[in-house]
């Protein structure tokens, strides 16, 4: 009986070894398939970009890269109708044409690049991966670039490219609410001026800014507010960070980021050259109102969502069944971002669980720091900490007594005038008198004149 007991212990000690074996041989195949990617090179696009001529080179003038995407901006009137604003077909004009119609400009010499021509609606994630890695590449050689896009789509785009270039310089983007051949159209206008704010360097270390109507914009703060009118991109809470005018480009307050200036955390940590465009995961927005179902919130999930943002009512309250739903997505593992619909506020993260404070951060804005956020990494502490740092427009200033604050005027220099001698006088010295003669206390009273008010007149 000893024996069997034995045998059987040792079958089945075998079996466990065995097993065991299998396991950890499955677990060096998945660790050596993860570091074999890894170590797989990204495969990452190229693109033609214009070399600086040798006229530009040896101009004083800074050299600016326009890259045109299309867009209102290189739209043409349909039927040759110059007075339909709304009527046209966008992205016709390439951007060498525009260009060429404008006067020579004043503060730049100026090459464009094609990097596509339409509507900015029609454009990819995977298109806005290629768009930053080819301002990064323009970069390199150029001083500045503008990206010319459609205004529908442009802040989502203007945000994508402030949250992944990763050069220091200039980056402007700009378009039109009219097509570039109507009357009254601000497309020239805008292109130019664009242009001037690009080549003035005044936006170096401040990430990607938007221009419109001669209005600089901070990329994460601003926002499309009206369908037509040309003054229709503002910042809720925030305001522009300067202006466009003939000569002077001026700038009145700059955005948080430009602080770090010069350090290693003015970077984001979304530097596309390390990832795949395929490696982009989805993300979508989940818009809450009375009684709102939570079909979109499981539909978003079924279709591969791996991360949502909810625009909440109010201070970002979103419905009870909407509720439930975002409830089940998170035990998928799916991600939420709380934003409200009102168009500003501050929404505040706790630190902690699948769901995220979007800060002031609109949806649209949202989705492109949790898409990225997500592109790069799966860990909810991490990308919490994004939210709260990246995500922010928190100003942090700290003055030591090895801090030197500099303005941009550069200090006068102080002339110091020659110290006249004056020769000492040849009158004789009069010696005061050794007891000092005390006026005489006045015994009358002292009248006071009465203060009299005079009564406030409206005017």
């Amino acid at each position: 009986m000893t024996n069997v007991v034995k045998s059987v212990l040792g079958k089945r000690f075998v079996l466990l070894l065995l097993l065991l074996s299998m396991a950890a041989g499955t677990v060096g195949i998945v660790v050596s398939k993860n570091l074999a990617n890894a170590a797989e090179p990204v495969e990452l696009p190229t693109f033609n970009i214009p070399p600086v001529s040798a006229e530009s080179e040896a101009s004083e003038k800074p050299n600016v890269l326009v890259i045109a995407t299309g867009g209102t901006i290189a739209g043409a009137a349909r039927n040759g109708d110059k007075t339909n604003f709304q009527n046209y077909a966008a992205g016709t004009y390439t951007m060498a044409d525009m260009v060429a119609q404008l006067p020579v400009h004043k503060t730049a010499d100026v090459s464009t690049f094609q990097f596509g021509n339409k509507g900015s609606g029609s454009y990819s994630i995977k298109d806005l991966y290629d768009l930053s890695l080819a301002v990064d590449t323009a970069l390199a050689d150029y001083d500045s670039v503008v990206v010319t896009t459609g205004t529908d789509t442009m802040e989502e785009i203007a945000y994508f490219l402030d949250l992944t270039v990763r050069s220091e310089k200039p980056v402007v983007v700009t378009g039109a609410m009219r097509p570039w051949d109507v009357i009254g159209t601000d497309a020239p206008a805008n292109l130019y001026q664009a242009i001037k704010v690009a080549s003035s360097n005044k936006t170096k270390w401040f990430g990607t800014v938007l221009m419109l109507n001669d209005v600089i914009y901070a990329a994460r703060e601003v926002t499309k507010t009206n369908a037509h009118r040309l003054d229709t991109f503002d910042a809720p809470m925030f305001g522009a960070l300067g202006y466009v005018d003939d000569p002077a480009v001026r700038i009145y307050r700059a955005p948080a980021r430009a602080i770090k200036a010069g350090t290693e955390e003015w970077a984001t940590p979304f530097n596309l050259k390390t990832i795949s465009k395929d490696s982009l995961p989805i993300v979508e927005i989940a818009y809450s109102y009375q009684e709102a179902g939570g079909g979109a919130i499981r539909g978003f999930v079924e279709d591969g969502a791996k991360g949502i943002v909810t625009a909440g009512t109010g201070a970002g309250g979103i419905s009870s069944k909407m509720s439930q739903a975002r409830s089940a997505a998170i035990q998928k593992g799916v991600v939420f971002v709380t934003t409200t619909r009102t168009g500003s506020g501050t929404m505040y993260d706790s630190g902690t669980g699948s769901t995220i404070g979007g800060d002031n951060l609109n949806a649209a804005h949202a989705r492109m720091l949790l898409l990225l956020s997500l592109a790069f990494t799966g860990d909810l502490p991490t990308i919490h900490s994004w939210f709260q740092s990246f995500g922010t427009g928190d100003v942090e200033i700290s003055v030591d007594e090895n801090t030197v604050l500099k303005t941009s005027i550069e200090e006068e220099e102080v002339v110091e005038e020659p110290v006249v001698e004056v020769p000492a006088s040849a009158e004789p010295t009069v010696e005061p008198s050794a007891e000092p003669t005390a006026e005489p206390e006045s015994t009358e009273p002292v009248e006071s004149t009465p203060v009299v008010e005079e009564p406030v007149g409206v005017h």
